[in-house]
């Protein structure tokens, strides 16, 4: 692994991290929506991380030692947000980024669970029961899942600090 590469990594998590508390803060906005342009109550979405080199941790070191590079882009799931509704997915997160070792967002996916029924006769979206469907989307586990978020984001950003400081240290150490 060449000198940068701890940056390159924390660098391509921190996108990962960026993306994913975007489509946390989309679901907690999102959270009474009972009518969306695809029709019915809104999703919840979830984000899909892989490892960018696609293999195990052994293929990992025994490539960085022989000097390769064998990386692939898994695509397993369709990316709900291909034109670009979170600001800058589809321009940030490319093949021609990948890290070996990093982590790349493969694709948001929607939460195939059931719509919450709440009775309210009144609401212009109810049935003809009065039931209305609400997204099922927790607010708590929204909030841990942006303190996630938030917490990796932030010691992603510490390690290239740390990295920094050690780069400017050893730069010192050869005057």
């Amino acid at each position: 692994m060449n000198i940068f590469g701890v940056m390159d990594i924390s660098g391509s998590a921190l996108k990962a991290e960026r993306v994913r508390a975007e489509v946390v803060a989309s679901n907690m906005a999102n959270a009474e929506t009972t009518r969306t342009t695809e029709g019915g109550p809104y999703q919840r979405h979830h984000v899909v991380f892989q490892a960018q080199d696609g293999g195990t941790f052994q293929d990992s070191m025994v490539n960085q030692l022989s000097g390769g590079s064998s990386i692939s882009s898994g695509t397993g799931f369709k990316n709900i947000y291909s034109g670009g509704v979170i600001g800058g997915l589809s321009g940030d997160v490319t093949a021609a980024d990948l890290t070996p070792g990093g982590v790349e967002v493969t694709g948001v996916i929607a939460d195939a669970s059931k719509p919450l029924q709440r009775y309210d006769p009144s609401h212009p979206d109810a049935g003809p029961d009065g039931f209305v469907a609400y997204p099922d989307i927790n607010p708590l586990t929204e909030m841990v899942d942006l303190m996630g978020a938030t917490r990796s984001y932030g010691m992603n950003a510490s390690a290239i600090t740390a990295e920094k400081g050690m780069f400017n240290s050893s730069l010192d150490l050869l005057k």
